[in-house]
Parts: structure tokens; sequence; C-alpha cells
């Protein structure tokens, strides 16, 4: 035994060296001891065994549970040393009157199973007197040793013993008086064992319950394994999981010496791990043999989980009252669980060690009818829910309830993922077509949280399936929304344009329906159903769905160079909600406001949308509104607010799989980067290191115009940082071509004018530059504009005559008279056709000219 358990023993080994001293003095004695598995009895018995003074005859057995059916199993391992020496011929010691080994020979063969009757001494007999006979030859073999010498009898586990020789064990102890015997004993700590309370009730016999080690003799085994100073917290952990067993102690640490762990630093995971193995190892394996039932009990708790108890564990292992108290009390002494109440595992590896040592087949089927009984009992749903995820059977009809209401309290607490297991559970379960349609439906709302591409296809099929326009619509309506509008809309657009079309051609359309369908096309850049929502926004203006209707609008008027009227919608729009309350329906609003340059506004709407998702746990949301809040604070220049911003959208867009909104999130912070300026020796890996950011962002072409305007936007700031303005014009016109086809003319929405104009400042080009910066918005902006801004001198000559054109339209101008087309005009200016046609009916106003045919001498005249 290692020296720190035998400190800790010493009493313990004290009063067995004194039973020992007591034998060779003549005086009998018998010592039990008693304790858990694994708390190193039969390494006290063998120390004191190891302290016996010379002169005693020690006789030794081990009891087994596989030896119980072997009658006299035990009195032949103790027995059987003499017995051998008896027929070696001239080898046994002689004593007073017969030889022991001549008892032995005639009494051991009466008891052993499968003899000849016939071959038997006289009088020997099975049962009845010969058992009597028997008993009383081995007690006279036994006084026999006893005769010349003091005699020590030792025996491990005697709880394990087989049932004759408990029985000649009692007789034999109950007839010591005056005999120099010792009988030592270890045995289970087990109340219930008859021989171990009638031995301790006798007058010479005592009784010794070692406890477990201290955390002071466990600090001390594993330094010792170590050969090393032990860091305190290993230390604690040691003992925390092994509970001072001194047999799990020796496991522990010869294993955590194997693995090399380093006893003065740690890695406590490691060490964690591999205390789960030893345990699952040692007690728990001693636990499935010593007691089967209470190995039962245990697992079911750990099955049940944390918030279990050991009543219901009994339940579902179908244990009755009486056993469950057995089992219970068995638990309890091997130290594995709180004594509550509730009783709990003393540690969560525990629960870990038991898992893992449970056939998985019985863990599903555990699983199972731990679901049912929770169900029955009225358990919370998630609870009943995750047994059910475990469980192996789909198909029945009480499980999609329970796994609907958990995942509705999931949802409702902002546990996306776990919503979204469940209801995929359910959804197998499931067979009525109608009940997988609603299933579908709430599975896709709860997908918007957690992987908006898998809501924009729950959102395909629900369409595709539901012929009845008012049905598609109804089934559509949880999904509008600006996330699924900017993150998914190439996927998005098609079937709520084709929902909101047909809802609008039925006879008396719902505006609870068509107006946040007709706010999902407008938000993805189309039309349709605009003005059968125009009408039902009117008849119905206290309508809950006209918030987002009216911030869609605010942000197309604005986005289409109408200040006036997007600013009157956004103030409709934030008008309608609570400060407190402000969801995404007023991010339209925001950049209604942020795009006719009411910055203020813009970020206070924005802000209070993205406490709103912060609250609720809205993760797509909450990446939308930041980056309306990044965009807002760049314009205000609020630059460090804007990149702190944009990084926390792009991890809340990484985490709902929103490719579109990463991408543009790392975009405007690269922007936001390059815009607050660098030290000049870390500019260069700066924009090294934002350029593999952005080349590594992919936005497939149905990507919606803003976000893609947005990256291309960054991409030629960033090339234009390192010089290649060649290079940024490309994509500065490309970012304004993009927005002009789908009629984004402002300038505000994303300055690409602006970033152009530069480039050809950078490349020489002044003429371009001062043709493109200018704002080709009629009435786009009301303010005025500096003399110099508003002429120019006159194509063709030197004098601006009394006909001044702007320079865009002279840019116009000299494009048409190249002989261009309008549409080709535009696409060269990055305008839309509409901007272009705008231009030359000023153009043939100030010129007093009708069409393109005197176009060129009206431009020779000037």
């Amino acid at each position: 035994m290692p020296t720190g358990v035998l400190l800790h023993r010493e009493t313990e080994l004290a009063e067995l060296a004194r039973a020992v001293a007591g034998a060779g003095a003549g005086r009998s004695a018998v010592v039990l001891v008693r304790g858990p598995r694994g708390i190193g009895k039969s390494a006290l018995l063998r120390a004191a065994l190891a302290r016996m003074p010379g002169g005693a005859v020690v006789l030794r057995a081990r009891c087994h549970d596989n030896e119980r059916d072997f009658p006299y199993g035990v009195v032949r391992q103790l027995f059987d040393p003499f017995m051998r020496m008896t027929s070696s011929s001239g080898a046994a010691p002689q004593f007073r009157g017969e030889s022991p080994g001549e008892f032995l020979a005639e009494a051991l063969p009466a008891a052993l199973p499968g003899v000849d009757p016939g071959a038997l001494p006289a009088g020997s007999e099975s049962t009845g007197n010969g058992r009597e006979r028997v008993l009383n030859n081995l007690f006279h073999a036994a006084r026999s040793l006893t005769s010349r010498t003091p005699v020590v009898m030792a025996v491990d586990d005697l709880h394990l013993a087989d049932e004759e020789s408990r029985q000649w064990f009692s007789y034999l102890a109950r007839r010591l008086d005056g005999l120099p015997v010792a009988l030592l004993a270890s045995t289970a700590d087990e109340a219930a064992d008859p021989l171990a309370a009638e031995l301790a009730a006798l007058r010479h016999a005592r009784t010794l319950t070692p406890g477990p080690l201290c955390d002071s003799c466990v600090a001390e085994r594993v330094a010792e394994e170590f050969d090393a100073p032990v860091d305190p917290e290993l230390a604690a952990v040691c003992h925390d999981l092994s509970r001072g067993n001194p047999l799990v102690v020796e496991e522990l640490t010869a294993r955590l010496a194997a693995a090399r762990i380093s006893p003065g630093s740690p890695d406590l995971d490691k060490v964690l791990r591999i205390g789960a193995g030893t345990l699952a190892d040692t007690t728990l394996s001693w636990l499935r043999q010593g007691h089967p039932r209470a190995a039962e009990l245990l697992t079911g708790l750990a099955v049940l989980g944390a918030d279990a108890d050991l009543a219901t564990a009994a339940l579902l292992t179908g244990q009755g009252e009486l056993l469950a108290d057995e089992a219970r009390e068995a638990l309890h002494r091997t130290d594995l669980i709180e004594p509550g109440p509730p009783e709990t595992f003393r540690h969560e590896l525990v629960r870990t060690a038991v898992l893992a040592r449970t056939d998985p087949r019985v863990l599903v089927a555990l699983h199972e009818r731990a679901a049912a009984l929770l169900a029955r009992l009225g358990a919370p749903a998630a609870r009943t829910a995750e047994h059910l995820m475990s469980s192996g059977t789909t198909g029945l009809d009480w499980a999609v309830p329970v796994l609907r209401t958990a995942a509705r309290e999931a949802a409702a607490d902002g546990h996306w993922d776990d919503a979204a297991r469940y209801l995929q559970r359910a959804l197998a379960d499931a067979s009525d077509p109608e009940l997988v349609r609603s299933l579908t439906g709430q599975l896709g709302t709860v997908e918007l949280h957690r992987d908006v591409a898998a809501a924009a296809r729950c959102a395909a099929g629900l369409a595709a399936n539901a012929p009845d326009p008012a049905e598609r619509a109804r089934l559509l309506r949880p999904f509008a929304g600006p996330v699924l509008a900017l993150s998914a809309a190439g996927a998005a657009a098609v079937p709520f344009a084709e929902a909101a079309a047909a809802l609008a051609a039925t006879a008396a359309p719902a505006a609870e329906l068509l107006l946040p369908l007709a706010a999902q096309a407008v938000l993805t850049g189309r039309r349709t159903a605009l003005r059968p929502a125009l009408a039902a926004l009117r008849a119905h203006p206290a309508e809950p769905a006209a918030t987002g209707m009216l911030g869609a609008l605010a942000a197309l008027a604005a986005a289409g160079g109408q200040p006036r009227t997007a600013v009157r919608l956004a103030a409709r729009c934030v008008r309608r909600v609570s400060p407190a309350e402000a969801g995404t329906d007023v991010l339209g609003a925001a950049m209604a406001y942020a795009w006719t340059g009411r910055l203020d506004e813009a970020a206070a709407w924005a802000g209070r949308a993205v406490r709103s998702a912060q609250r609720w746990n809205h993760r797509g949301e909450l990446a939308l509104a930041l980056l309306a809040r990044c965009d807002i604070a760049h314009r205000q220049g609020r630059l460090d607010a804007a990149l702190a911003d944009a990084e926390q959208a792009a991890e809340l867009a990484r985490q709902i799989r929103a490719e579109d909104l990463a991408g543009a999130a790392r975009a405007l912070a690269v922007r936001a980067r390059l815009r607050r300026g660098l030290p000049v020796d870390a500019a260069r890996a700066d924009a090294a290191r934002a350029e593999a950011e952005l080349a590594a962002v992919e936005l497939p072409a149905e990507a919606h115009p803003l976000l893609r305007a947005v990256l291309l936007e960054a991409r030629g700031l960033l090339a234009a940082h390192r010089g290649d303005h060649q290079q940024a014009l490309r994509l500065f016109l490309e970012c304004g071509h993009q927005l002009a086809a789908r009629g984004v003319a402002n300038p505000a929405c994303v300055p690409w004018r602006t970033h152009a104009a530069q480039a050809y400042q950078a490349l020489g080009e002044h003429a371009a530059a001062r043709t493109i910066a200018a704002d080709p918005l009629p009435g786009g902006d009301a303010r005025p504009r500096p003399a110099e801004e508003r002429s120019g001198p006159a194509i063709g000559t030197r004098d601006a005559g009394p006909v001044r054109l702007t320079p865009s339209e002279r840019r116009v101008t000299e494009l048409v008279l190249q002989g261009l087309s309008n549409l080709e005009v535009a696409e060269r200016l990055c305008l839309s056709k509409r901007t272009v046609d705008t231009h030359l009916g000023r153009i043939y106003r100030k010129l007093a000219i009708k069409g393109r045919p005197e176009l060129g001498a009206a431009v020779k005249a000037l």
C-alpha cells in the first residue's frame, strides 16, 4: 500500500495489529473491516499481516462472486496448503493427535458435490447430520492447528463467499473462546448482510470502517506517483473525482502519469476526460458487479438528465419503492451522488461516464421510455423533447404536439437552434399534409434566425404547394421582412412577387396579407401589386402591416430621388411605432432619412431597431440593423462605431448563414478602415489583408443591388488606396451602372459618383470628373449650388452666351452628337434611361428645338 494511504490508515492498522498480537497471547479475536468497494480493505489486511510477528500460522482466502456455487471453496483456499503438505511424503507437520490434513482429507470430500456417497466415510452425508459432522471436523482441524502456534485467518470479501463457507465461518467464530485465533475479514458495507451482523454482535468482535482518503493524502499520493510537486488544482480535481477512494486514486494517478500530464501545469480538460474513463472502469464497474439494481437506477438518473431525481429514475427503470430504497442506499455508499434532496450526481463526469458505459441500444430505448413517462407526468415540453430527439422511433402520435410546444418555448427564449431541431423531428413524425405545411411554416420562421437560405427554401416550398392565393399569402406572411428581402433577394423575390400579384387579382384582397407581400416585393426591387397595395394602405391606415409598407415606400422614394416624398413617408412610418418597440419595419424609414441628409433621425431609429433585435435575440434582424447603423455612423464620421457595428454584423450574418449580408458587412468594415486611416508602416499590410477579405466575397448575380453596390464601392476604394485608379474607376462605374439598372438614382445611397470623380481627377481627366460629379436628378437636391456648378462654358464656344447647359447636360449632348442612342448614353454614363430622357427634354427646351435633328445646329449656334 502506498505511503500516503498507510499514513491515513494508521489507526485501522493498529487495531488489526492488536488483534493479531492477541492471538499470539492466546486470546481470540474477530475483526471485520467494512466499507464500500475500493476503499482499500484488502490492502489493510495485507499491511496488517506484513506487520505480524513470526511464529503464527497465516491462512489466506479471497472470495469471488464467480465461486459462490462451489461449496466450501473458501475453506479449501484456507486449508489447501496443509492438504498439499499431507499429500507429500514426510512433509506434514506433526501435531498432537491426528494430523489436520487427515481431518481435511476426510471432511472436505463429504461437502463436495458429485462425490459417490458410497466413497464417503461412514456416517457422512451431504445434508443433516453430515453437514454438522463436516463443520465439527473442520473446527477440530482449525483447533488442532492452534495446539503449537497461533492462527490468523484472513478472508477478503467475505460477503462473496459460498454459503457453506459462510456457515463454517459463523460456526468457528462462535467457538473461539480461549483459542489463539484471530479471524480477520473484509466485507461490504451492507447492513443487510446477516453474517456481518451476526459476527459484529460477538463479544470478542470488533468492526473497523475505514473512511475515504482526505484531500492531503490524495495530494501526497499524486505527488508520490509523479515524484514532483503537484499543482493544488490538480490535487483537488483528483480528490473530487475519486472521492478519496484509494483504488480509484491509484488508477487515476497511474493513468495521468501514463498520459504525461504535467503535475505543475496540468491540462485540466484532459485530466477530466481521463477521470471520466477512470470512474467508468473502477467505481461503476464495481457497482454493476455488486449492485446491479443500483447501477440500473444510476443509469436511469443519467438518462433523465440534470433535472431528474431518483424517484423518477426508479419509475423509468421499473423499480418499486423497496428496491429503489435499497438501490438508493447503495448509491449513497458509493459517493457518486449527492445525498440531496435533490439527489444529483456529485460531478457531471460521473454522468458522462455512466452514459459512456451503457449500450447505445439500451440508451435509445431508455430515452423513448423517458419521453413517454415525462409526457404522462406533465414535465416541461423541452425536457420531454430532448428525450424524443435521442429516441429511435418516429411516427409517435403524441410526440408532435410536445415537439411543437418545445419549439415554441425555445423560440420565445431565443434558442433558435433547439427550436429548429424540435421542428425537424416533428416533421419526421408528421404524416398529415396539412400538419406538414403548418410545421414547415413554423420551421421556416425559426430558420430566419439561424439559416436564411433554409428559410427561403421553406417559403418557396410552401408557395409551390398552395394554389389558393389567400392560403399562399397566409403561409408566406410570417416570412415577409427586410432580412429575407436583402439576404436572399433572388430566392425570395419570385415567390413573394407572384403571391402578391395573385392576391391582388382577387376580388377583395385582405390588407393584412397584401401589404406585407407588396412591401417584400418593393424591398427586393419589384413593384408587383404596388397600386392595389397603395389602395389598401389608404383604405386601412390603422393596419399593423402598414408600418412595413410605409418604410419600404420611404426607402423606394429616397432611392429614386424623391426626398420630400421619402421624408413624408418615413415620418408616417415611425409615428406608428413606439421607440421602445421599433423593429426592422422602421429600417426603411431610417435609411430614407439617411439618404435625404437627416442623419440624426436616421441614427436614432436605427439604434432603436438594434436594441429591439438584441432584446429578442433576433440575430438576422440584429445583423441588418447593425448594417444600417454602421452606414449611418460612417456618414456621420463616427468611424470607430461604424467599424465595430460592421464587424459584429459580419459575425451575426455568418451565424445565420446569410452570405450576402456577411459580404456587405465585410465591405463596410473595409470602407471604415480605409477612411479612418492607418499608420504608414501598417497601411500596406492592412490593405493586403482587406483585399484578401473582399476577394473571398462572391455575391451571387441575384443579390440585392444595394449589397452588390456596397461591395463594388469597397473594392474600388481599396484599388484607389493601392494606386490602381483605372481599376478603381471601372469598379465605381460598374457600381453606378448596377444601381441605375435597378432604379437607384439617388447618389446619396452609394456615393459612387464622388469616388469616380476622384478617380478621374487622379487620371488627369478633369472634364470627366466635373461631369460625373454633377447631380443628374431633376429636383433631386433643392439646395442652391454655386454659380460655377450651375453653369459652364457653352459647348463649342468660350463664351457661355444667353443659354447655358449644366455639366451633366453637356456630357449627354456630346454623346448624343456622337450618334449614341438614349439607352447607350445611359449605359455610358451609368444613368437610367429615364434620366437621360429627362436631360434631353430639358436641353431641347433650353435650345428651343424639337428633337435630335436640330441638336447639332443649335449647339453650333451657341
